[in-house]
């Protein structure tokens, strides 16, 4: 089993959530008391939340550029990087590191291209629907994706960073955000993607009828299957 190294604290809701999986995942494949091989740094949020809202995207990678080294110096084979939105910063990370940076965005492509999904709609945090990173990533692979008008993007991101973020779940934030999707399926989209991991914690598959496509238990899927040479 190879180690990994979990670059996380943003949210640690999100983070937790990440570990859990990865170690059930193990476990499901290795049976017994077999568990992840991990390394974990979590970083405080709230320096990240305030460059985020400063635009000083630069000092964010630069940021979790050296956090990534500090788990490769201490054995880690690959970074996870427990969070959708930072993602933008993934080329800094990657030019800082000798070690694989595995990306969100992949095995969520591989899952709509498996589902048969080409159009999805994208709930993100305004970051990440608003900057082209993460769709031009789904274009590169073959895929286009739809993001709500400025006012439910502005409300979405209120959710995730008044709420979620602070463990807040809201029946109401869950209805809103059932129906911005209900919206953009009527626009086309075929599938969703929960593009930030807080929003996992908020809706389900179960809460809607199109194809769901939550990056956490994705991302953490793939990064199992990694460790274990998969």
């Amino acid at each position: 089993m190879k180690k990994l190294g979990l670059l996380g604290g943003m949210s640690w809701e999100s983070s937790i959530h990440y570990e859990r999986l990865i170690h059930e995942g193990v476990r499901e494949a290795l049976g017994g008391t077999h568990s992840a091989d991990l390394i974990m740094r979590s970083v405080d949020f709230a320096v990240i939340e305030k460059l985020q809202a400063r635009g000083a995207w630069n000092d964010a990678g630069d940021l979790l550029a050296r956090e990534a080294q500090v788990l490769e110096a201490a054995g880690a084979e690959a970074i996870v990087l427990c969070t959708n939105t930072m993602h933008k910063v993934a080329p800094a990370i990657e030019a800082a590191i000798s070690i694989p940076l595995l990306h969100i965005v992949d095995p969520t492509a591989e899952a709509m291209s498996q589902a048969g999904v080409k159009t999805v709609a994208l709930l993100a945090t305004a970051y990440t629907m608003e900057d082209s990173f993460y769709v031009d990533r789904l274009a590169s692979l073959g895929f286009s994706a739809l993001v709500p008008g400025p006012a439910e993007r502005a409300e979405i991101q209120r959710i995730i960073y008044q709420e979620l973020v602070q463990g807040i779940i809201s029946d109401t934030s869950r209805a809103f955000m059932v129906s911005v999707i209900a919206d953009l399926a009527a626009s086309g989209a075929q599938g969703v993607i929960a593009g930030c991991t807080e929003i996992e914690l908020l809706v389900s598959g179960e809460d809607i009828s199109l194809p769901y496509f939550p990056t956490t238990a994705l991302h953490a899927q793939y990064a199992t299957a990694w460790a274990l040479g998969d």
